[in-house]
């Protein structure tokens, strides 16, 4: 298990229009250090995720850090030799162009410690949960947590992801949602041929996670939710805020 951050030095940003031209550049400086391109991108891909922590800027989305981490030994070896030159990616359809060479890496270290059992945490990139009862018509992402059992869709994928059962119990902080109703974001993922844009509902709202030592550390390495590897689901500590 393993997790940094790629930062830019202070004042310094890519701009970008879609979240994946990110993601292209990740898997790019993974396959530069070594990774095979079927464990990180693809049905056989391994766990990984990242976060693009920055801000909007006239109609195009700044970022200045990275946050990529892994519950995967295979891949954490990789990440541990990532080279920020490496993540790079030009697109001519869209004019995208990113360039994270300047950037220093640090590393994210475990914020677990021994027995601990909750952590209070900020979304670092938004959740995105799919609706499994969703009809043609319907919504296909929850934009809100009502009537949604959110510790059920946590544990189910990362259950998945680990071969075992997840057991974490995730609550919202609920005087943060009287204060922001509306916590529901719209993400550009994709450009199609056409100008056709692809789209992800997500939601930014603190949590509380609670349950075992190990579920909170695979939360931690492994985001939560789905659409992880494009860039969703990060989580950060609280009482560190979402910093740079």
């Amino acid at each position: 298990m393993y997790r940094l951050r790629l930062s830019l030095p202070k004042g310094q940003g890519v701009a970008y229009r879609n979240l994946d031209v990110l993601h292209d550049a990740l898997v790019n400086a993974w396959t530069a250090a070594g990774a095979e391109p079927r464990t990180v991108v693809g049905h056989e891909a391994l766990s990984w995720h990242f976060a693009a922590l920055g801000r909007r800027l006239n109609g195009y989305s700044m970022v200045h850090t990275l946050v990529v981490g892994t519950p995967s030994p295979r891949l954490s070896e990789f990440l541990m030799r990532i080279d920020p030159a490496q993540v790079s990616h030009a697109r001519a359809s869209t004019g995208e162009c990113v360039d994270f060479s300047g950037a220093g890496i640090v590393p994210d270290p475990d914020p677990v410690g021994p027995g601990q059992n909750a952590m209070g945490v900020v979304m670092l990139s938004p959740l995105a949960i799919s609706r499994a009862d969703r009809n043609g018509s319907g919504p296909r992402w929850y934009s809100t947590l009502e009537g949604l059992d959110v510790s059920e869709a946590v544990n189910k994928r990362l259950s998945r992801l680990a071969g075992r059962t997840v057991d974490l119990r995730v609550e919202p902080d609920r005087l943060y949602m009287r204060i922001q109703p509306r916590y529901d974001t719209l993400v550009r993922i994709k450009e199609g041929r056409g100008g056709k844009i692809a789209f992800v509902i997500g939601m930014l709202i603190p949590l509380v996670l609670q349950g075992r030592e190990e579920d909170l550390r695979l939360a931690w390495y492994a985001g939560i939710g789905e659409k992880n590897r494009t860039g969703f689901g990060a989580i950060g500590l609280a009482e560190r805020g979402i910093g740079r």
